[in-house]
């Protein structure tokens, strides 16, 4: 399955590492220097969850955020997942 948010839309994005080798010239070498520049991915925090729907009386599944997460603690859930197609 595809690791992007339900409700958010929060999916994998590219970023990178910068490798760098050599000692700091503060510590009495002469310098990090950068030696080479590696693509990784960066994913989201998701978590697969069941969550209670009392408008519907009954448990919805659902692949989110943490952040996602508390959305649906402050807004309530079934105004949540209406608003993101999911009902």
């Amino acid at each position: 399955m595809a690791k992007v948010c339900e409700i958010t839309g929060a999916r994998v994005r590219r970023g990178s590492k910068i490798h760098r080798s050599g000692l700091a010239k503060k510590k009495g070498g002469i310098g990090r220097h950068v030696t080479k520049v590696v693509k990784r991915d960066v994913s989201p925090n998701l978590r697969n969850k069941r969550i209670w729907v009392p408008e519907l009386n009954k448990f919805v599944r659902v692949k989110l955020t943490a952040r996602a997460l508390k959305t649906v603690a402050k807004n309530g859930a079934y105004v949540t997942l209406k608003k993101a197609g999911l009902i």
